[in-house]
C-alpha cells in the first residue's frame, strides 16, 4: 500500500503541493488527476524520489520511503511524462541497461526483452538507434523498461502520450491486468475517458490541494453527474469550457 500523508512542496515559500493525502491500494488503479499547474507532476516526482518534500511523508508498506530509497526504487516501475532516453542506444541496449540496473538474471533477460519487444510491435526496430524512433515507439520502450523487473508499485505519468490506437488499447488492458495481479498502480493522465475505464478510484487535485478522493461511481452519485469529465470540469474549471470555446471562435472570426 502506498500512503501519501500531508505532502507539501513549496517553492520560494509558495506551495505547489499543499497538504495532499491519499492512499493507493494493491489490486487497484488509482487515478491522479488535475489541470496543468495543479501540482500533479510535482507530487509524482516526490513519490518516486526525484524531489524531496518540504513537509509530509510518503510510505510504502507502512515505512517511509526515505528510510531506504534505494530499496524502494527496486520495487518501483515508472513511466515519465516525457520520453527522455539515451538516443545513441538501440531499443535492445536500453532495455538491457534497465535490466542490468535492476539486477535481473542475465540468463533470462534477453528472452524477456525479446518477448516484450515482439508484443509491443518493436521487434523489427530492436537494433535501430532510439534517435530514429517515433514518439510512440519511445513511449513503448519506456513502458517496457518500467515493467521489465515485475515491480510491485507502478507509477504512470501520461503513459498514453504518442501511442497509436492499437498500442493505447493494449496499454489500457495492461494497466487493469497489472492491478488484477495485485500490483499497486498510480495513473496520472489527462485522458479522462481512459481514466474512467481503468481506474477504481480517483484523486483530483486543484491548485495544489485535493478536491476529490473517492471511487468514480461514488463521485457520480454524490455530484449527480454522469461522467468523470463533467465531475472534473465542475471541480477544477473556473470558467465554462463551452463559453470559452465560443469566445475563441469569435476572436478568430474577427
Amino acid at each position: 500500500m502506498l500512503e501519501v500523508r500531508a505532502l507539501t512542496k513549496r517553492y520560494s515559500g509558495s506551495p505547489a503541493v499543499d497538504q495532499v493525502s491519499f492512499t493507493a491500494m494493491p489490486g487497484e488503479v488509482t487515478g491522479y488527476l488535475g489541470p496543468n499547474g495543479s501540482g500533479k507532476s510535482t507530487t509524482v516526482k516526490m513519490i518516486i524520489g526525484l524531489l524531496d518534500p518540504t513537509d509530509g511523508e510518503i510510505l510504502y508498506r507502512g515505512r517511509p520511503i526515505r528510510d531506504n530509497l534505494v530499496e524502494f526504487k527496486r520495487i518501483l516501475g515508472y513511466v515519465p511524462e516525457e520520453p527522455y532516453l539515451y538516443p545513441h542506444l538501440t531499443g535492445v541496449e536500453y532495455l538491457e541497461l534497465a535490466g542490468e540496473l535492476r539486477d535481473l538474471p542475465a540468463a533470462t533477460l534477453p528472452g524477456k526483452i525479446g518477448a516484450l519487444l515482439e508484443l509491443f510491435s518493436l521487434a523489427g526496430d530492436r537494433y535501430a538507434p532510439i534517435s530514429s524512433y517515433s514518439k510512440g515507439m519511445r513511449q513503448k520502450i519506456l513502458i517496457c523498461a518500467a515493467i521489465l523487473h515485475d515491480p510491485e508499485l507502478i507509477v504512470l505519468d501520461e503513459p498514453f502520450s504518442g501511442l497509436d490506437v492499437h498500442a493505447a488499447l493494449v496499454l489500457r488492458s495492461l494497466i487493469r491486468s497489472l492491478a488484477d495481479s495485485g500490483k499497486t498502480v498510480l495513473f496520472s493522465s489527462h485522458v479522462l475517458e481512459v481514466v474512467e475505464k481503468v481506474c477504481h478510484r480517483v484523486v483530483i487535485l486543484h491548485k495544489g490541494r485535493v478536491v476529490a478522493n473517492d471511487s468514480i461511481d461514488r463521485l457520480r452519485d454524490l455530484m449527480a453527474l454522469p461522467t468523470l469529465e463533467e465531475i472534473f470540469s465542475q471541480l477544477v474549471t473556473d470558467s465554462d469550457p463551452d463559453a470559452t470555446a465560443r469566445q475563441i471562435a469569435e476572436v478568430v472570426r474577427r
